[in-house]
């Protein structure tokens, strides 16, 4: 279910990566699982930047959930109710209406607390954290985990 909303926050420039919103092509790829069908349009891609900053700040426990809240609400639901509830996006951009669906059924779930950035200060790409413990800190610990506990360890036998 994450798997979307962590592609979308890896998305932005971060260790030395580019922006991958960018070029059409792989905004197209990060898109897809939002119903974006084709290059996206110029003014899409704007949006989903404002969203994605949002997203990055409340997944490093920095962010104001009113912000996001802003941004998404040209995005308005309607409900269906049959032997459950299902939102339909009524008005506002689909792309971004999806967004919203995702990160809504994330914190419903009560899962939008393992969406994390890495403690790697040089890294900090978004990743899920599926620990029973809820505990994880780093995107890889083979990679930057242990450089970061090597550095520790390394500068306390100074």
């Amino acid at each position: 279910m994450a798997t979307g909303i962590v592609d979308l926050l890896n998305s932005r420039p971060y260790a030395n990566l580019p922006d991958k919103l960018d070029d059409p092509g792989t905004a197209q790829v990060v898109l897809r699982p939002f119903g974006q069908e084709g290059p996206p349009p110029a003014a899409r891609i704007e949006q989903v930047r404002a969203v994605r900053d949002a997203l990055v700040a409340l997944a490093g426990e920095g962010g104001d959930w009113a912000d996001l809240t802003a941004r998404l609400s040209a995005a308005t639901f309607g409900y269906d109710f049959d032997d459950g509830v299902r939102l339909r996006q009524v008005t506002g951009d689909p792309v971004l209406g999806r967004i919203a669906q995702e990160v809504a059924a994330l914190v419903t779930a009560g899962n939008w607390t393992r969406l994390r950035l890495c403690a790697n200060d040089e890294c900090r790409e978004a990743f899920y954290d599926n620990t029973r413990s809820r505990t994880r800190r780093w995107h890889s610990y083979e990679y930057c985990g242990n450089k970061v506990n090597v550095a520790a360890h390394r500068a306390r036998g100074k």
